[in-house]
């Protein structure tokens, strides 16, 4: 549509509360808005364009044709709204990442040997779910200092399967796990220590200290002297996990004050969670310094509250919400606790407000920091290239260990930083013996004859390609260039003798120093570091999925599809050796279960004989 085409819509619209989506011309959703009067709010965006900010500006140029939903209430408005921004995600909208999430703490009883787990949210499965926690760090805090406190295991070991088949690992004779691995101990101890784990989750420190104490007292009194010093230890530990006000799935905080401060690049939204006036916890968020503080605000804190799932009595906020009644009046609706939202300007509610704000200020100031630091190694990485401050590198790397499966690691830095979600990886084909330039080759000929295509996942065009190897694998990726006529700097990664990048190589053959100046130095190693990683765990994860199909391609009866089961059920050749048929007869069919137990059984029974 054109701009008068939609601003005649825009005032054709009804004086009534709603929602409009404003999409572009691929029929991407950019914007969600809420509306009391449809009519005049969405005719704002196509009156004169200076009364608008630069963002609203730059939206408005790409809005192609908008939809509104007529909604029977204001406060409708807003949940719909609310849906809308978590569906779309649109571009121009202010949005907490999405990938942040609040994880639950998932622990189900029932199990034969359950253990602590992280789950993005509660299913339906029998399990107890504790949480949420504020950020995946916590969670993991929480499940290992509860594994710690209790000595249960932390290692991969699958129970009941490999109980005694090996030593206890190093955990046991560090004495921070019990040694559940080990035949003597029982599965009633494991699940009364897990039923102790779930009376912690629940904030009953008291509960299983007063039952810790009877035990240890019970062993004193029978002279088991080392079992009541173990037991005083675990004692020690619940005191002082308890002392640590840990925050668990029931404890729902009295009051959280939000802080919002930017500088001139960057912004926070920070929240201090307070139960009993001690602060417990903290969330923040980091994003670009918006154009609107306010409008930043009301967006934020009613994404945080309906993602968290836990909600306070009181919410301090350093200025009034322009959605305040409507939102409490949805928190009610979806989590039955209505908040009271306060501007407080005195007293100690401000100065609770006040601790918030400098909580943003040093995330908001600590971020644009470092920033300012990644921009200025890229900068100075551009200088020292002759080129402008490359904003996304590629850098690429082939692993093979003697010859066999042959792989190569694309990684993407784009600002400086990693961004996984366009690393690529390539099975190299064809090739009967290892050949790293052969193997660069082709990576590179798939990766640019997929850009010249038009492949969505290769779209992308690098600033500066870096290729691990020297001048010749440099060589190799400027002739795969020319031949697609393509113009990028290329530049080969040079190591010393700790395999660390001390130079980068250009196709003709000048070395450009890097060791001598600290900000590029880390910022190549750390690309280089990365795309190794990358490479060396694609590989190890190749060659271990081969050997261990082609281990169970010698048993009679095991297809690939039962080859799938076997491994997602034991996720390893050891864990699925060490399975008794019995359980193996659950997942298979008899003569397959047998078939898959008297294989591991002759092969243990063969390489004892050679022993012998």
């Amino acid at each position: 549509m054109t701009f008068e085409e939609l601003k005649k819509k825009a005032q054709s619209l009804p004086l009534e509360p709603g929602v409009y989506i404003m999409r572009d011309k691929t029929d991407r959703v950019i914007y969600v808005g809420k509306a009391k009067k449809l009519k005049n709010r969405v005719s704002q965006y196509f009156i004169d364009s200076a009364a608008h900010t630069p963002k609203t500006r730059l939206m408005v140029r790409h809005i192609d044709h908008f939809d509104v939903i007529i909604a029977a209430s204001e406060f409708e408005a807003l949940v719909l709204e609310c849906s809308q921004i978590k569906r779309y995600m649109p571009k121009y909208n202010i949005l907490l990442k999405d990938d942040k999430g609040y994880p639950y703490i998932r622990l189900n009883l029932k199990e034969e040997y359950p253990r602590l787990t992280i789950a993005s949210r509660p299913a339906k499965d029998g399990a107890a779910y504790y949480g949420p926690y504020g950020t995946r760090g916590v969670t993991n805090n929480v499940i290992d200092a509860i594994v710690a406190t209790l000595k249960l295991p932390s290692c991969h070991r699958q129970f009941p399967a490999e109980i005694g088949k090996e030593r206890p690992c190093l955990n046991y004779h560090m004495n921070t796990c019990a040694g559940w691995c080990r035949p003597e101990m029982t599965q009633a101890e494991y699940h009364s220590r897990m039923e102790q784990a779930r009376q912690l989750l629940n904030g009953n420190y008291k509960a299983v200290a007063d039952s810790l104490r009877a035990q240890m007292l019970a062993h004193a009194d029978r002279m088991e002297f080392e079992l009541a010093a173990s037991v005083r230890d675990r004692l020690n530990a619940v005191e002082a996990l308890g002392q640590k006000q840990l925050v668990t799935a029931l404890s729902k905080t009295d009051t959280d004050a939000i802080g919002f401060a930017s500088t001139e690049a960057k912004a926070c939204f920070a929240v201090l969670h307070f139960t009993g006036g001690n602060l417990l916890d903290k969330d923040y968020e980091t994003m670009p310094a918006p154009e609107d503080s306010r409008e930043a605000l009301n967006a934020l804190v009613k994404q945080y509250y309906l993602a968290r799932g836990i909600v306070p009595k009181r919410i301090l906020l350093p200025w009034e919400l322009e959605d305040a009644p409507l939102l409490a009046e949805l928190l009610e609706r979806e989590f039955g606790v209505r908040p009271q939202f306060h501007v407080p300007r005195r007293g100690d509610n401000a100065g609770l407000l006040e601790l918030a704000r400098k909580n943003a200020f040093e995330e908001a100031e600590r971020i644009t920091q470092k920033e300012e630091k990644i921009s200025g190694s890229l900068s100075l990485l551009g200088k020292m290239l002759g080129i402008a401050a490359p904003k996304r590198m590629e850098s690429y790397d082939i692993s093979n260990i003697s010859g066999t499966d042959i792989v190569a690691s694309m990684v993407v830095f784009e600002d400086g930083r990693p961004k996984k979600s366009e690393y690529k990886k390539f099975n190299i084909e064809g090739l009967a013996h290892p050949d790293d330039y052969a193997s660069m080759d082709q990576v590179l000929r798939r990766r640019f004859r997929r850009y010249l295509d038009g492949d969505k996942g290769f779209a992308a065009k690098p600033d500066l390609l870096l290729i691990d190897g020297g001048i010749a694998h440099a060589n190799v990726a400027l002739n795969v260039l020319r031949d697609y006529g393509l113009d990028i700097p290329i530049y080969g990664m040079v190591k010393d003798n700790r395999h660390r990048t001390r130079a980068l190589v250009t196709p003709g053959g000048a070395e450009i120093g890097i060791d001598a100046n600290p900000a590029v130095f880390s910022l190549i190693g750390n690309i280089q570091e990365e795309t190794h990683r990358f490479a060396i765990s694609f590989h190890r994860q190749k060659r271990s999925r081969r050997l261990q199909y082609s281990e169970l391609d010698a048993i009679p009866g095991i297809g690939p599809k039962r080859k799938q089961e076997l491994l997602k059920k034991y996720g390893s050749l050891r864990a699925i050796s060490a399975a008794p048929l019995a359980e193996l007869e659950r997942l298979l069919p008899r003569d397959a279960a047998r078939a898959v137990y008297d294989h591991f059984r002759q092969k243990e029974d063969s390489h004892a004989s050679n022993n012998g």
